[in-house]
């Protein structure tokens, strides 16, 4: 599925974090961040970190990931292959943003938590 790309970042003021946010908008992009910081996973690992994540929509987001130069896909030639995911120097730039996101996430629970009777 093809994206709208901006061509320039002089559309608004806040034109640079929208299209910041179309490259990490997929639904389990900033997760799979989150644990690349971490460190190199095969797919499988990243999976089971991930319960609710299809294989396909993993895929998906994997790819644009790679795609859009936040990833790096490493492929062995080994019978079974293996595969390998980290962070692209691109990718590392991020670790403050995802950090920052996760620690007012943890901070702001209220808000998708159900209320307590």
């Amino acid at each position: 599925m093809a994206r709208i790309r901006h061509k320039e970042l002089t559309c608004s003021p806040g034109c640079a974090v929208e299209a910041t946010l179309q490259f990490i908008d997929g639904k389990w992009k900033g997760v799979v961040l989150y644990h690349l910081l971490k460190g190199t996973l095969r797919f499988n690992e990243i999976r089971r970190r991930l319960p609710n994540v299809t294989q396909r929509m993993l895929t998906n987001q994997l790819r644009e990931l790679e795609r859009d130069g936040f990833i790096e896909r490493t492929v062995y030639a080994e019978v079974p292959p293996r595969v390998e995911y980290s962070l692209s120097e691109r990718g590392l730039s991020l670790e403050p943003v995802i950090v920052a996101l996760k620690a007012w996430g943890d901070a702001n629970k209220d808000l998708w938590l159900p209320a307590e009777e």
